[in-house]
Order: C-alpha cells, then structure tokens, then sequence
C-alpha cells in the first residue's frame, strides 16, 4: 500500500492505509515493536489496532510471540481490559485490534495530576484486583502490570497490552539469562527464578503500581535497572502515599515470597472492609480530555500523548524516601548478582495454569433422577455429540424437553432431568458451518432446525429426530429470522417468504412498502411480526407491524433515532437507541394505542449492547461488561452492574433474577431489583481457549432450572434457587 507521508527512514518511514479490513486513522501510540492506530468497525466502532513494525514482522520467534499475545488477550474478557476484536499474526505486517477505551494511562494521569486522592486509589486498587481476578481466571499471567498499561476508562480501570502473556499451549520458553518484564514492577521471583513466575507475580506488581499512583513513584527507585532489581529482591519498599487502612494490604502484597500474597479475590475480600464507597461513577473525576489526538500523523520525533500499546516504564519523580518499618533497606553491590536485563524490557512470558476443574466430556456427570422418583435435581453437563463436539449448543425447552443444536449436529434431544441424550442427529458430511444458528423451535409437533450452512430449513420428528420434510433456502444467501411458528426468508431487494414451521410450506410472500433489507422481531405478547429499518442517515427508523398469518401490514411508523427493537410488554414496542458512534445512548418505548414515544437516556453510553424487556423495565448488557436496568415508567435509569465478562448473551429475566452466558461458558445470576451478583458457574472454555465467539447463545430458565451452553461442547444445568452454590 502506499505511504501516507514520507521524509524519513526506519520503522515508520511508511505508515499503512489499512489493517486488513481497518483504515487506520491517527497515531494513538508508538512502542519498541510497533504503532498503535485509531480505527473504526464497519458498524462504526472505534478500535484500537496495533500494527507490528516491519523489522519485527520478518522474525519468525516475535511472530510466534505476537500470536500468544493475541491469544491471551482473547482469553480474558473485556470488563477489565480492552477487548479483541480481531487479529491477523499471520499478515505482511500481523495486526491486532480492539476495542478503543477513551482515557488516560495511570501513568499519564499521574504526570499530569499529580498523585490519586485516596478515595480514587482504593478504585483503582478494587478494579485492578477485580481485572486480575478475570485475568488469572482465564488462565494467564500478566507479567509487565505497570502504570503505562493501566487505562482509567470511565467505568473504571482496565488492563492493556499483554504483549508478554502466554497461553498454555505456547511453545516459548523463557530464555535462560533473561528476565522478563519492566523492572520497577518486577516481583522478586521474576528476578530469582524466572521460569516459576506465577500469578502472584501480578498481585505484587499491582501494588507497585498504586504505590505510583499514590506518590508518583514506584516503591523502589533508582536510576539504575541493576540498583531497582537488588531493591526489588532484598530491600523494604517505600511506601509513601499509601493511606494507613491500605498500609497493611499494601505491604502484603509486597511481600518478596510469592505464597506470602493474597490472592485477587482475597483483596476484593479485605477491600469491602476498607472501601467506603464503590461509586460507579467515580472514574468521571479524571480527565479523560486531552489524550485523543487530533485526526493526523504525528511529526518526525513527537511523543504521542495516548499510548494504549506498548510503551516504556515512566519517568519517576524524585522524592525523599520513606521505607516500611518492618526492616531498615539494604544496599549492595549488585552487578554481580544480577542477571543481564533486557533494554527494552520486552521478553518472553509464562502462562499460569489455574486449579479449575476441566471440562466434562461426552458423559452427564452428576446425573439426577427424574422427576417421578422424587429424587432432587442435580447438576449435569453433557455434551449432545457423540465423542465431544466444539461450538457452542444453542438449546430450547418445550413439552418438558431439551432440544439443542451445535456446529455440526442437526439436532439433539436431551433429557432436562439428568442431561441424557435421547437422540442425537449428526449434520450432514458435506454441510460446512459458518451462518448464523436459530435455536431449534417445537412447533405443531414438529421440531423445526436450519442446517449449519443456512441452505435448508428441516422439520424433525421429535421423539426420534428423523427428518419429516425439508425447504430449500439457499437462494435467500443465509437471510433469515425465525418467528415464533413462521421463518421469514428475505431475497435480495427486500421481498419476504414466510415458512410454517410445523409443515415447511410457504405462507405467504410479500414486498414490505418502504423496506430494502428489513430486520424482523417477533413477541409472544403482541401477535405481530415487526419489520424494523434504519434510514441511511441513521436519524430515523420505519417500524412495519405485519400480521404473521398473511403478511398484510397492520401499521407503519417512523420514529425518531437509529433503534433496534428489543421488546414488547403492555401494549408497547421498546428499542434501544443509538448514538453516532453506535453506542446505545438511551431506551425508547413506544406506546402502539397512543402512538406517543418516551425516551430514558443512559448514565453512560454502552456499546455492542443486547437487551431484554420484563415489564416496564429494559436490562441492557453492553460489551465489556456493563449491565444496565432502565425504568421506562419512573423515566430513569435503575442500577448499573459491572458484570466482569466482555461478551455475554441476551440477558434472560425469570423469577427476579437476570441470567447471562458468557463468551467463555461461564452462567452468571443477578438480582433484577438491584443488580447484585448472585452466582455463577466455573468457565467451560474447552481444548480452543482463545476466548473469541461469533455469539453467545442466551440460556434457557425453566422448570426451575437454568440451562445453557458453553464452547467447550457441553450443554450444563444448574439448579435456579440458589446461584450461590453454583
């Protein structure tokens, strides 16, 4: 591709145009290793993509390396770090995108600021125990925590760059005579034994870090690398600036012997007794202004002034030194007992394997009797295909049974009680998968499924899962929704076929006035079927309402705003709204007998969101982990939970409580009234532990059980009444 600028040699005497599909905008940031670029999605959000430079592209060990740190980053969710959104190690020069967090570095804030109060440290300190809890529970070490890769976003802090993070699986080793990290905010460990640094390796760096934040510099200090590693190993930290209920914890997690650390929950433990507030909207006092550069290229020698991607340990500021009273610092001649440190300070990592337990195979495990024997349900996990399959089961109940379909199964029945599978029907050999999955629907005695590549609609007979009829779609190019007892197939041009799904027999066909590519949204409580379309100016969304039994249209309306349907209770239509970055911005319902609109706006704007009505309510999950409850009749917004998953499914409201899947398995509970946390389930990532989903598939509440499936294979149920024993 041709340079944007020229003038200059070396690494970035060619900016690229593109990121595989990304155009990349301005220069947020520039490292040992590469350019961090702003960019945008095709739906228009805005991305953070890190370009390797081409020095490092045509070296076959930092390929390997940027592909573990591609792999870590998609392990861990983005509720406390800046999600992935898509990556190509393998290109002329790799790349790697996500999802861009508006705000400061610590580091630049306390440059900046001048050092946290300490109302706003214990929410730095809470939050980065929270991301590494979210972090080590996907199996990953962070190794270079530091001020620099710690983002103050406005929902709080999050965790960047894991450029030396590794997967289990990773063949690199850490190379003998090298340390790995940025020494200030080294354990001692990475120092003595590199090859056994584990995850209380971050726990002592995170509190290196708030020691920084707290005072402008780092509990130990020197101008020279050798001097801070002796420091690190044998001498007391400084202190200075840590308030006197936060001394204690601090000094623990600084303790030179790795099992001496608390862990990141036992933190979150201790840290509800000291905290006096955990204000959600606490992170709005930082400035997050400035650090958004304008749209253009940075001149030959500027220092960028956002720095998401790598970037070198920061300046300290000089201050009088205040050791911790346990014992008086020692000072030695270290040269000699140190190993060489890398300049850079960028090397190779270690992954941490964590003590859950693995994922449960082809066979039901807890069984469980059926009801009639009066036994009590127990937890099952089962997997519908024979051997252990991979993908995500996408399940319905119906008629007291559970039918589930998965990337290379047509469909299975399994048993609700004990999670056996009853039958199970393997996808064709030549069915490649890839377009979207519908869940299968029990409907005039017949149980309704789409192929894995979208080219047939089948209906099979539930009891034995032999194919009754088929209709074949592929000239609808994998266009279609599924509503209720109908399929409606959208040809190019906008034309709608409707299918029975009881019998596989065209209803109706029609051209819906006004729409080119209509989206189409059924609820049970309203009878009707809604064709919904943005204007190409996205001021604007005509909303058809179609009866499901012959297509004629009912009413027509154009609302105000880029909305998506989410909805339908009391006698009206609910949408979430979106701003022009495609955030969700606010809440729309639309009263269907008065034709009147009321719009509730969001605290803060939530992007890639999925919602679901219960009542007056609307509970919206945003990607990165917020989960918001907005009351449409008191015309306000309710609660907002920081949920500690990135990707999740359409919330699901039953009997008071929200249930979500998330991207890596894991069931998670709350409570509707109040967004309080209730339980969850262990993650089920599977032998593929990237973390990285097409979607997540909702999970099925009924019976009172709760049921859902996870990318290890397996479908699991739990029981309903008490998420805390999950």
């Amino acid at each position: 591709m041709p340079p944007l600028y020229r003038g200059r040699s070396g690494p970035e005497a060619e900016h690229p145009q593109y990121a595989g599909q990304y155009p990349l905008e301005t220069v947020l940031g520039s490292g040992g290793m590469g350019v961090v670029y702003l960019s945008r999605s095709s739906s228009g959000k805005r991305l953070a993509v890190k370009v390797v430079h081409t020095e490092y592209a045509a070296d076959p060990e930092f390929r390997a390396r940027f592909r573990q740190e591609v792999a870590a980053a998609r392990r861990v969710s983005g509720a406390f770090t800046a999600s992935v959104v898509d990556a190509d190690p393998e290109a002329e020069r790799p790349w790697m995108a996500t999802l861009f967090v508006p705000g400061a570095t610590l580091s630049e804030y306390v440059k900046r600021n001048g050092p946290l109060p300490p109302a706003q440290l214990r929410h730095v300190m809470t939050g980065l125990a929270e991301a590494l809890r979210d972090i080590h529970r996907a199996g990953v070490v962070h190794r270079d925590l530091k001020p620099s890769n710690v983002l103050l976003a406005a929902d709080g802090p999050k965790v960047i760059d894991f450029g030396i993070s590794r997967p289990s699986d990773s063949a690199l080793r850490t190379e003998t005579g090298k340390i790995i990290g940025t020494p200030p905010f080294m354990a001692p460990e990475q120092f003595r034994r590199p090859r056994e640094v584990g995850p209380a390796a971050d726990v002592f760096a995170m509190a290196s870090v708030l020691v920084h934040a707290a005072s402008g510099r780092g509990p130990f200090d020197s101008d020279s690398p050798y001097i801070v590693a002796y420091q690190v190993v044998h001498d007391e930290p400084v202190l200075k600036g840590i308030p006197d209920d936060l001394q204690p914890l601090i000094e623990r997690c600084l303790a030179k012997e790795p099992e001496e650390r608390p862990t990141p929950d036992e933190l979150l433990t201790e840290l509800r007794s000291v905290s006096a507030s955990y204000d959600t909207q606490l992170f709005t006092a930082f400035d997050t202004e400035g650090f958004i550069p304008a749209q253009r290229r940075p001149h030959p020698g500027e220092r960028p002034t956002h720095s998401p991607g790598p970037a070198s340990a920061p300046d300290l500021v000089a201050e009088p030194e205040r050791r911790s009273p346990r014992r008086a610092g020692r000072m030695a001649a270290a040269g000699a007992a140190l190993v060489v440190l890398s300049a850079a300070g960028v090397l190779v990592s270690q992954r941490f394997t964590g003590g859950e337990e693995g994922s449960s195979g082809g066979a039901p495990h807890g069984g469980g009797s059926s009801p009639a024997t009066g036994t009590a349900f127990r937890p099952w996990a089962a997997s519908p295909v024979t051997g252990g399959g991979t993908g995500t089961p996408l399940c319905s109940y119906a008629a007291q049974d559970l039918f589930c379909v998965q990337p290379g199964l047509k469909a299975a029945k399994l048993d609700p009680v004990t999670g056996e599978v009853v039958w199970s029907r393997p996808e064709s050999a030549d069915v490649a998968d890839g377009a979207k999955q519908l869940a299968p629907v029990l409907t005039g005695g017949v149980l309704r499924v789409v192929t894995g590549d979208g080219s047939r609609l089948e209906g099979l007979d539930p009891d034995t899962g032999k194919t009754r009829w088929g209709f074949d779609m592929s000239s609808y190019h994998g266009s279609y929704y599924s509503a209720g007892s109908t399929v409606l197939l959208i040809a190019p041009g906008g034309g709608v076929t409707a299918v029975d799904s009881a019998t596989g027999r065209e209803r109706w066909h029609r051209s819906l006035p006004g729409h080119t590519r209509p989206v189409f949204a059924t609820y049970g409580d309203s009878g009707s079927l809604y064709a919904v379309e943005v204007a190409d100016d996205g001021a604007s969304t005509l909303v058809t309402a179609v009866d499901p039994a012959d297509g004629t249209q009912q009413w027509q309306r154009r609302l105000d705003g880029n909305l998506t349907p989410v909805g339908s209770s009391g006698g009206a239509l609910y949408f979430t709204a979106a701003d022009a970055d495609s955030r969700t911005d606010a809440v729309v319902r639309y009263d269907l007998a008065d034709r009147t609109t009321v719009r509730v706006p969001l605290a803060l704007p939530l992007g890639g969101t999925q919602a679901a009505v219960r009542g007056g309510t609307v509970y919206v999950f945003g990607y990165g982990g917020a989960l918001v409850a907005v009351d449409t009749g008191l015309r306000k917004q309710l609660w907002r939970t920081e949920t500690s998953v990135t990707e999740a499914s359409l919330p699901v409201v039953a009997g008071g409580r929200l249930y979500l899947t998330a991207a890596d398995g894991r069931l998670l509970a709350f409570d509707a009234k109040n967004g309080g946390p209730l339980g969850q389930t262990r993650a089920r990532l599977g032998k593929d532990s990237s973390g990285y989903v097409q979607s997540v598939p909702a999970p099925v509440a009924a019976g009172g059980r709760v049921y859902a499936g996870a990318p290890d294979g397996t479908v699991f149920a739990v029981d309903a009444k008490d998420p805390s024993r999950w």
